[in-house]
Order: structure tokens, then sequence, then C-alpha cells
């Protein structure tokens, strides 16, 4: 009997440590290289305020990057004032623009730098019984209001709707203090930006594309570019080259990406298996085998618990297509904030997004370098942050 339970145990023991190897075998393992200094994960819960949020991480990790304790800044503010403003560019151009609650990291940094900012205790933008954010009811209500206000139904617009506007957002994300108090000394908005000791001029947005030429600055075409700021345009090897450098600076990077794609789980990775054509949907072979697109998805993505798979090798010309049939979109701000190898020595970098901490990184995303290389967006950085070489094909100084 007890030799029957010694080998019962013996086998129950090599099989759990066979499923530990196992376990530890079919999944991504990563070793950082470096880390940079970045304020806790938030959670813009149920609201299109990504931007706002990376937007506003950025400058945090700046401020700790300079020396300067570390703060917990309104991202509602932001938000707030970037509504207004887009309410009023709205209602000037008859309707015909873009308005929701999406934006981009220029808003932050434009509101930041003509209005101000506010620490988070003095706006947390909750003042609908909730928890957390959710602005389905908000953004639905905002835009509602504007389209009727550019319809003109009195055929002019009343004077009135600038105050009526405000008092929505005043109910929904509270009223914004003329005047507050840190550490015992007396703030307005601006001057409490201002004490911050950040020169928003000096932070430049860079993109990588070919329908316009490198070394100049143009307008990204997406709807959340809605006051039209300009990026810088460099070669992809040269984008890729700058968000190195500032990460072995110490520098942190907003980053602007698509996070549709099957390869950006919701579990705190994100890679960009290598396809092959034959094998995409609506290819022959695919037809052949009737296999459906979810099945023909797995195909390509696998299980990404499994170990790391080859990657695509990106182009500009593999770029440039997908943007150009909309297959990569604006959908996602984040902030990337260092570097890390799997375990076969393929890069990625650290990424902290605002989804709260309950991934299985706490909140921090795993990127692979040909991820980003693909899905890039653009980038924010501080104009130090940029070789010089660059800088000086851009004319920065």
């Amino acid at each position: 009997m007890k030799k029957l339970l010694f080998f019962a145990v013996l086998f129950i023991a090599i099989a759990v440590q066979g499923q530990v190897a196992k376990q530890e075998k079919d999944t991504f393992r990563f070793t950082t290289i470096k880390e940079n200094k970045i304020t806790p994960v938030k959670n813009q819960a149920s609201s299109g305020t990504c931007w706002s949020f990376s937007g506003i991480g950025l400058y945090e990790s700046e401020l700790l990057r300079i020396g300067k304790p570390e703060v917990d800044l309104a991202e509602m503010f932001i938000v707030r004032k970037s509504y207004s403003d887009k309410a009023d560019r709205f209602v000037r151009l008859y309707g015909e623009t873009n308005f929701t609650g999406g934006g981009a990291f220029y808003d932050v940094t434009y509101v930041m730098k003509n209005y101000g900012i506010l620490p988070e205790s003095e706006l947390p933008g909750l003042n609908y019984g909730e928890a957390l954010h959710r602005h389905a009811e908000l953004d639905a209500l905002l835009a509602a209001y504007v389209k009727v206000i550019s319809q003109r139904p009195n055929k002019t617009i009343s004077t009135a709707w600038k105050t009526g506007f405000e008092g929505i957002l005043d109910a929904y994300l509270g009223k914004v203090p003329t005047e507050f108090t840190v550490a015992g000394k007396k703030y307005t908005p601006k001057t409490y930006s201002e004490s911050l000791g950040l020169n928003f001029d000096d932070y430049i947005s860079l993109t990588s594309f070919t329908h316009h030429p490198y070394y100049t600055k143009f307008a990204i075409e997406i709807p959340d570019n809605w006051r039209h700021d300009e990026s810088y345009n460099l070669p992809l090897d040269e984008l890729m080259q700058v968000i190195d450098n500032a990460i072995d600076k110490g520098y942190c990077v907003g980053w602007a990406s698509d996070v549709s794609e099957r390869g950006f789980t919701r579990n705190g990775i994100a890679v960009n298996p290598e396809t092959k054509k034959e094998n995409l949907p609506g290819s022959d072979q695919a037809r052949w085998l009737n296999l459906s697109q979810r099945e023909l998805e797995d195909s390509i993505y696998g299980n990404l618990t499994s170990p790391p798979q080859k990657e695509m090798l990106v182009t500009p010309e593999i770029r440039q297509t997908a943007f150009d049939n909309q297959e990569t979109t604006d959908d996602h701000g984040m902030l990337i904030f260092g570097t890390a190898v799997d375990q076969n020595g393929t890069k990625y970098y650290l990424v902290k997004n605002s989804w709260g901490t309950y991934s299985k990184y706490k909140g921090i995303w795993y990127v692979s370098r040909s991820f980003a290389e693909y899905k890039t967006i653009d980038a924010l950085v501080h104009k130090d942050a940029i070789p010089k070489e660059i800088r000086k094909k851009l004319g920065i100084l």
C-alpha cells in the first residue's frame, strides 16, 4: 500500500512538473532592458479619452525625469477644454466636421499651454453618479446639442448656446475652479501649469508615411486630429531610431497606434505575426478550405499564449498600404516607457496603457518592435530625445 502510494505521489509530482515546464515553455517570458519613470496606471474606463490619459501620462513622466515630485494631473480638464473648443469649431464649420470624444496628443499640449491644468483632485470629472468614467451619454448629448445649434433653427445662432454647452459640461464633469490651493499656495489653472516648469514648445510630433515628403510637416489625415496639428515626417527607420534613442536617454514617448488588430491582445501583449498571403481571408486556399473568418485569424495569430512566432518584416510600403486602406486606424494613445526582450531575444517596448490594472501585467503592455513599426500613427517626444543628425534634417534647433 505504501509502495503504491509512493508511486502515485511520484506520478502526480512528475505530471505537475511537466505541466509547469509546459506552461513555462508555452508562454512569453520577458526580460526588461530599460525602464524609465512613469506615474501609476490609470483607467479611462468607458470613455474615448485615451489621448488625454496618454498625453497627461507623458507630461507626468517628464516631470519625474527632470526631478520634480510626482503629480496626478486632471485628464478631464483637458477633455473639457477640448470639447469646448471642438464645439466652437463645429458650429463655425456648419456642422461639417468631426465631433466625438476622441482627440490627439496635441490637444493635451494645446490646453496645458493655453488654458493651464488642474490637479486631479480639483476635477475628477465624475459628477454623474458613476465611480468610473462612462461617457456614452455625455458624448451623445453634446453631439446632439451642437448639431441643433449648427442647423440654426431660429435662422440665427443664439447668444446663449455656449452657456448651455458649458452647463452640460458643468453637470457631468464639474465646474472648473478659477482658483485653488496646492501645498498652501494659490493657483489658477494657468499659473499652476506654468509652475510645473515644462516648455510645451519643446514637444515634437513625429510620423512616417510615404504620401508626403520626408523631412516636412503635415497634418495626419485622421478624424481625431481636428485641430490639424502637424507632425514631422521621417523615414521609418529614423522614426524607430528616435523612439529607441528617447528610451535609452531616459525619455518616455507618447504613442498613438492601431489596437484593433488581433495581434494586440487584451492581456498585455502586442505582436505582428508573419502571414502568408495564400492563407488570408478571401484567398483561393481560404475558400477551398472553407474556413470561417475566425478560423482564418486563429490560423494566422494562433494562441498568443504560445511561444513567440516569427514576425512580419515591415517596410514603408506595407505601412502605407495599411494606412491608405484604412486597415491602420487611429484607435488608441499610450505611453512607451521602456524596452524588453522575450526568450528569443526579440525586442519589445514597455507600454503604459489606460485600461486599469486588471490585465496580466497590471496595465503594462509588451509591444513587439514589428507591431510598433507597422501600426504607429505618430509619436510625441521631447525635442532633446531626437538624435542631433535627425533634428538637423528636420530643421529643429
